[in-house]
């Protein structure tokens, strides 16, 4: 069904906005909550995307500063457009290549990102040699394996109609994503303190066709599987998964979302 070797591709900032921003934005105001920050601290974030967790703290956090770094020029034009605020420096930067800051920090933060960062002990040790003393380190991710309903409903219909789309869900691709890895991890980056905490939103679809279309997308890893596929195949797909989640195609449905929250003291 597919038509070869299938990368992800997030080079449409809107197209993944449609997909996933909708979601990230709710995500991240739960994600600043739980930090409970004091007002007046520097921010540095790894991994900005198109501002959804830029705009959590600008607008709950009270932030002196924000550093917020993202590899993709894309995504990183987007957030510019979106976020006019003194108080926020964009800088392009990756976890392994990113710009240092002037001075120390006070939090590092990342959001929906580490785990696609190949190596994130050693991102976690070199970005915390920025913090202040006591700075925090406080990260989250997606529960692909469990708690995010909407795609485990597209990942579990994908894989039996074609074995080959098991290799990649996101459950199976990213077991960083569950408490006690996260846990291990910042342990392991010599992180004290650290605890984990589940982030929980509700995704709400007017009908199905509010569900699909942002998977035609082709901008983050599910929407860049079903770009790989002939179109008869995609209308197996949404058939199938039409069948399950909303065979009333007018009908409104919700589903769970859950992230996995984790930080820690530098």
């Amino acid at each position: 069904m597919t038509s070869g070797i299938v990368q992800d591709n997030w080079a449409l900032p809107n197209a993944y906005d449609y997909f996933m921003g909708r979601w990230s934005h709710l995500i991240a105001r739960e994600f600043v909550e739980w930090l409970e920050p004091e007002s007046g601290l520097r921010w540095f974030e790894m991994g900005c995307g198109t501002g959804a967790l830029t705009s959590a703290i600008l607008e709950h956090a009270d932030p002196l500063s924000v550093l917020a770094c993202e590899p993709s020029e894309t995504l990183l034009k987007l957030a510019r457009e979106r976020i006019s605020d003194q108080r926020v420096t964009f800088s392009v930067g990756s976890a392994a290549d990113f710009p240092r800051p002037a001075s120390k920090q006070d939090m590092f933060v990342s959001g929906l990102v580490l785990n696609f960062i190949p190596e994130p002990k050693i991102a976690l040790e070199s970005i915390a040699q920025f913090l202040e003393p006591g700075g925090i380190v406080g990260a989250y991710v997606w529960d692909y394996a469990g708690g995010m309903e909407f795609l485990r409903a597209f990942w579990d219909v994908a894989s039996i109609i074609d074995p080959a789309a098991a290799e990649l869900d996101e459950g199976k691709r990213f077991p960083l994503c569950a408490p006690d890895p996260l846990k291990l991890l910042f342990q392991s980056a010599g992180l004290k303190n650290v605890e984990t905490a589940p982030l929980e939103i509700v995704t709400r679809f007017k009908n199905f066709a509010d569900y699909w279309e942002p998977f035609l997308g082709g901008t983050g890893p599910a929407p860049s599987y079903v770009a790989s596929l002939d179109k008869t195949s995609q209308a197996q797909l949404a058939e199938t998964l039409r069948d399950r989640l909303s065979p009333d195609e007018g009908a409104g449905f919700d589903l769970a979302a859950r992230a996995w929250a984790v930080r820690g003291v530098a």
